[in-house]
């Protein structure tokens, strides 16, 4: 695993070594798991993995912002955003309870 990254080589590898899947299969299944993801996302709809969190879609509206620099106001035209809450479980193991 790269310093402080992990990657989808190294979940397949994980997969691979855990489960006893090829390499193949295993990098098949990260790379199913994660279009299936992103296609859900895509169609609108949200993503909730128990027990690690959820991937919220959001739209925001139109607003003024400003150029730091310049101090010129800019119209931000709408768009939609993803965030990613993290579940319980899952910041209490990031902070190591």
């Amino acid at each position: 695993m790269a310093a402080g990254t992990l990657t989808r080589a190294d979940i397949a590898a994980r997969i691979n070594h855990q489960i006893g899947l090829s390499r193949n299969e295993s990098a098949a299944i990260v790379e199913s798991i994660l279009a299936h993801m992103s296609d859900a996302l895509a169609a609108g709809q949200n993503v909730k993995i128990s027990g690690f969190g959820t991937f919220v879609l959001r739209d925001k509206a139109e607003r003024i912002g400003r150029n730091p620099k310049t101090g010129v106001e800019v119209p931000i035209l709408p768009r939609r955003v993803m965030t990613f809450r993290a579940s319980q479980s899952m910041r209490g193991r990031v902070a190591g309870g």
